[in-house]
């Protein structure tokens, strides 16, 4: 049975969101540090991202691609689920401006597994809502 969502797990959570959406490039290279163990790893789509100079790069490249222009911010859905070292959320982006402002635009389902000092040592990113084609 999964344990209670702790505080400690919800800011690890409110942290995670929030390094996709920070535009200052310091800034996000300090979050990933502090989120992302020196030798973590993410998954996402057949790609992996290495180490903390690879993961500043994905964040970086993602926000580029996404948030930067204003069209989308990263949200999650606020369901978490834990067990042990393993947190698993949804993370969203969604429409900022336009028609559609607050849809979906895309989502995944993320899975974390934390090292003993809570930082992230894997993150798969699983697409359960592609984005539409352009």
């Amino acid at each position: 049975m999964p344990q209670t969502v702790t505080t400690d797990v919800r800011r690890i959570v409110q942290r995670y969101t929030a390094v996709w959406n920070e535009s200052d490039a310091t800034a996000r290279e300090q979050a990933v540090a502090e989120l992302w163990a020196a030798d973590g790893v993410e998954f996402v789509e057949g790609t992996q991202f290495r180490g903390r100079t690879g993961l500043v790069d994905r964040v970086a490249e993602a926000h580029g691609l996404f948030v930067a222009s204003g069209d989308y911010r990263v949200s999650n859905d606020d369901r978490v689920s834990v067990h042990d070292d393993v947190v698993i959320l949804t993370i969203q982006l969604i429409h900022a401006k336009g028609p559609r402002v607050g849809d979906v635009a895309w989502a995944a389902r993320v899975f974390l597994l934390l090292d003993q000092d809570a930082r992230i040592r894997q993150d798969y990113h699983l697409t359960v809502q592609p984005l539409p084609a352009v």
